[in-house]
């Protein structure tokens, strides 16, 4: 079953190559969408596909690279649109 998400991460996130890493790992899973830092400091993520696989990718927002101090993550469902790839906007 196919999956999108809005996710929303706050805490210290940016400035310590959350975007990036949070690109890789996406990559790495499988899963497309992309990922960027919003004016308030937090990081954006809207990603889609295999449920198992969003799910990974979340546990892996909730703990980000080393360095990042995560706050916390609120997860929004989407209708899956079927994009593919990965992208780090500005």
């Amino acid at each position: 079953m196919t999956r999108r998400v809005r996710v929303v991460v706050t805490g210290r996130v940016q400035g310590v190559g959350y975007r990036y890493s949070c690109a890789q790992e996406a990559d790495r899973l499988g899963v497309s969408g992309s990922v960027r830092n919003r004016p308030d400091g937090s990081v954006e993520i809207h990603a889609e596909g295999p449920s198992d696989r969003i799910e990974a990718l979340l546990d892996w927002c909730r703990i980000g690279p080393t360095g990042a101090r995560v706050g916390g993550i609120d997860v929004a469902e989407a209708e899956p649109t079927g994009t593919t790839g990965f992208r780090i906007t500005a």
